[in-house]
């Protein structure tokens, strides 16, 4: 598929992301979930001689607005997407049978695996399989017993473009070992299994954003996160005539591995220097009364961070008003600030978020910004849905134009999160 970056180690967040599967479909088409599901239970009936006796599904994330700050106690406005990793699985017919086997599809390579690996420990293994690997580990320390399984997964969610493939796959693999085993995790306590298995298996230290919104998503809801406290408040979508239009910019520039790393760094020295224990009690006042003791970039990021801060719950209190142009607003002032303050932005994102800006509500576009870790990836769009179309080909057309790379578009409204599917 145009847009799946095969082959890089990508993340999001971190710029570490292994990359465990890709797609074949077409972004402005894809599969619909009941589809992915029939095909994968198709596929795992053939490689494995019997039908799947548990099939669960778990979205990846977009995020509206409220970037870099999940790991600085702010709040972020993700949404679970209609793009999904689908994951059957049943007993093997040896009973004697002591490991686990995972076999992605699109990737066609499998891992055996089992709860008592260690980080590290099987280095043949393909990339994705840390993901399962940490999970498996999680869900059986409490002492709840991990079955042994047969499994076979496929995925919708673009690697690489900040759209969250990876808590895709470790939610969906908790949300199987839940239906394999009758047993219902605290929805918390699942997010956080999963989030622990990126941490130390996959050694992404990652914030909560992700595993919470494929665990919690509801359809036609954002969730406003405050990744302090870990409470969410529900911001209903409440117009059906507005969409999020997703577009990958299909680029993803190699950096040296520790951008993400050092600006974490530099928001921690930025606190420390102003002196409060939390930037959820710093203004931007604060800032400016400070910023002789900052460095350039401590300030600048400083600066980022407080403005994302009160952007977000700004525009959660707008979607729930209704008021669209101001969400676009404070979409816009987000890029411009991820763009020159945070500086996690790139030309291609920049060029994306212009091209919208320029086509604008005459086009039918309230507001873009990127989304994710940035230095590439997806943009996220909010426009109206009669637009869409068009503005997906005009976007296509100048984006080319100008880089010689086509983007790859897909819309979505807030889906449902992990689920177990019908197995027939």
């Amino acid at each position: 598929m145009a847009g799946i970056l095969e082959g890089q180690k990508l993340r999001e967040s971190t710029g570490n992301e292994k990359p465990f599967m890709t797609t074949t479909e077409n972004d402005t088409a894809t599969e619909t979930l009941s589809e992915l599901a029939a095909r994968v239970s198709e596929t795992h009936k053939k490689r494995y001689g019997r039908s799947p006796e548990f099939i669960v599904a778990a979205p990846g994330r977009v995020n509206l607005i409220g970037e870099h700050i999940d790991y600085n106690d702010g709040f972020v406005l993700p949404m679970a997407i209609e793009r999904y990793v689908v994951m059957a699985g049943s007993r093997p017919d040896d009973a004697d049978e002591a490991q686990s086997q995972y076999h992605s599809i699109s990737m066609d390579s499998s891992a055996h695996l089992t709860s008592t690996d260690s980080p590290g420990s099987n280095p043949s293994a393909p990339g994705w399989a840390c993901y399962v690997q940490g999970v498996l580990a999680g869900f059986q320390k409490p002492g709840r017993e991990t079955p042994v399984l047969n499994v076979s997964f496929d995925s919708t969610v673009p690697l690489g473009g900040g759209l969250s493939s990876s808590a895709a796959l470790e939610v969906a693999t908790a949300t199987l070992l839940e239906a394999a085993t009758s047993t219902t995790l605290d929805m918390r306590e699942k997010a956080l299994i999963c989030q622990k298995a990126e941490h130390d298996y996959a050694g992404v230290p990652c914030g909560i954003m992700d595993q919470f919104s494929s665990v919690f998503g509801k359809s036609g809801e954002l969730m406003l996160l405050d990744c302090r406290s870990q409470e969410i408040t529900a911001v209903p979508f409440g117009s059906d005539d507005i969409t999020l239009l997703i577009t990958n910019s299909n680029v993803k520039h190699e950096l040296n591995g520790g951008e993400y790393a050092e600006r974490r760094s530099q928001c921690d020295s930025a606190l420390k220097k102003i002196g409060k224990s939390t930037w959820r009690d710093i203004s931007i006042d604060d800032v400016e009364a400070a910023r002789d003791q900052l460095s350039e970039p401590e300030y600048k990021r400083a600066r980022h961070v407080v403005g994302e801060i009160e952007r977000t719950t700004q525009a959660a209190d707008a979607i729930s008003a209704g008021r669209w142009e101001e969400v676009g607003e404070l979409m816009y002032a987000s890029h411009d600030s991820l763009s020159d303050d945070f500086e996690v932005s790139c030309d291609e994102l920049d060029l994306l978020v212009d091209l919208a800006r320029g086509i604008n509500s005459e086009g039918g576009v309230i507001g873009s910004r990127m989304t994710g870790g940035g230095f590439g990836g997806c943009t996220v769009t909010l426009v109206k849905k009669d637009s869409a179309p068009a503005l997906i080909d005009a976007l296509i057309t100048r984006y080319k134009a100008e880089t010689g790379v086509e983007p790859s578009c897909f819309t979505s409204r807030p889906a449902l999160g992990a689920h177990i599917l019908p197995t027939s």
